[in-house]
C-alpha cells in the first residue's frame, strides 16, 4: 500500500505544480526552463496514473511496482497466486495496463495524424508554393491573408504568404523567419506532442487543456527569444503587432504559426524584457526532477 501512496502523492504534486506553473509569470522570462518543468509534470503524471492502480492491485507483494510486476508474471506462469491477490486485485492491475495502453495509443494516433497532415500540406506546397528572394529560405504562398508558419519534420519548411510580404518590413520579416526556424531547429512540435496526446486521452480534465495552452505559449516565447537574439526586440514586436491587427491568420494542421498564441502578451514581454530568474528556475528544475524520479524508480526497482 505504501507504493500506491507514493503514486497518489506524485499525482497530487503534479496537480499542485501544474497550478503553480499556470499562475506564474516567471516562466515567461525562462520559457526553456518552464517547458522542461511542464514535460516533467506530464511524464510523472502519466507514469503515476499507470502505477497507482497497479500498486493497489499488487500491494500483497510489498515491493516496488517493477519488482511486483515481475513477481506477478512468474506467479501467473506457475499458476500459483499468493493469498490476497484475487480478481479485484488483478482487475486493478489491468486498469493500470489499460491506462498505459490508452496513453500509448493516443500518442501514436497523435503522431500519425500530425505526420499525415504534414505530408498532405508538404505535397500541396510542392504544387502551389514558390521561392521568393524577399523571403530567403522560405516558401511563399500567393494568399492575401497573413500567414507565417513552420511545417516541422525531418525536412522542415518555413512558409509565409504573399500577404505577409506586403504586411511586414524587411527587418520584421527577417525576425519572423528566424522565429519560425527556431521552431524547426528545436523541434517544438515534439515538445507539444505529449500534451496533445494527454489532452486527447483526458479531455475531461480542464487543467490538462490549460497545460497544453500554456506549453504552446511557452514554445512561442522560446522561439521569440531565439529570434530577438539575432534581430533585437523591436522588429519582432512590430511584426507581432501587425499580425494582431491583420485579423484573419492562417496556420494549417500540423504546423506552428507565428500568430496563433497570445500576441499581446508576447509583445509586452518583448517590449519590457526581464532577466531570467535563476534561483526560481533552479528550484523549479529540482522539483521537476523529484517528480519524475519517484515514479521512474518505482517502475525500475
Amino acid at each position: 500500500m505504501a507504493y500506491a501512496l507514493h503514486f497518489a502523492a506524485t499525482i497530487l504534486a503534479c496537480w499542485l505544480t501544474a497550478q503553480v506553473l499556470s499562475r506564474s509569470t516567471w516562466t515567461w522570462r525562462s520559457p526553456r526552463v518552464a517547458i522542461v518543468c511542464w514535460q516533467a509534470v506530464g511524464l510523472a503524471l502519466g507514469l503515476s496514473a499507470i502505477g497507482l492502480p497497479m500498486a493497489l492491485g499488487m500491494a500483497v507483494y510489498d515491493r516496488p511496482t517493477g519488482s511486483a510486476l515481475l513477481a506477478l508474471g512468474r506467479d501467473l506462469g506457475r499458476d500459483t497466486l499468493p493469498a490476497g491477490l484475487g480478481v479485484v486485485q488483478l482487475g486493478l492491475v489491468g486498469v493500470g495496463v489499460g491506462i498505459g495502453a490508452v496513453l500509448l495509443t493516443t500518442t501514436f494516433r497523435s503522431i500519425l495524424g500530425t505526420v499525415r497532415a504534414q505530408r498532405r500540406h508538404r505535397d500541396l506546397l510542392a504544387l502551389v508554393a514558390r521561392d521568393d528572394p524577399a523571403a530567403p529560405g522560405a516558401l511563399v504562398l500567393d494568399h492575401p491573408s497573413a500567414a507565417a508558419y513552420c511545417l516541422p519534420g525531418v525536412r522542415p519548411r518555413v512558409v509565409v504568404s504573399a500577404g505577409t510580404l506586403d504586411l511586414l518590413s524587411r527587418a520584421e520579416l527577417a525576425a519572423v523567419l528566424s522565429h519560425e526556424r527556431a521552431h524547426a531547429d528545436e523541434r517544438h512540435d515534439l515538445v507539444l506532442l505529449p500534451f496533445t496526446a494527454l489532452r486527447r486521452a483526458l479531455p475531461w480534465f480542464g487543467w490538462v487543456q490549460a497545460a497544453h495552452q500554456r506549453v504552446a505559449l511557452l514554445v512561442e516565447m522560446r522561439a521569440d527569444d531565439k529570434a530577438r537574439k539575432l534581430h533585437a526586440e523591436a522588429p519582432l514586436a512590430d511584426a507581432l503587432r501587425r499580425f494582431a491587427a491583420a485579423g484573419h491568420r492562417i496556420t494549417p494542421a500540423g504546423a506552428l504559426g507565428l500568430g496563433d498564441t497570445d500576441l499581446d502578451v508576447r509583445v509586452q514581454r518583448l517590449v519590457v524584457p526581464g532577466r531570467p530568474p535563476r534561483l526560481l528556475g533552479t528550484a523549479a528544475l529540482s522539483v521537476a526532477t523529484l517528480l519524475v524520479a519517484l515514479p521512474v524508480s518505482l517502475f525500475l526497482n
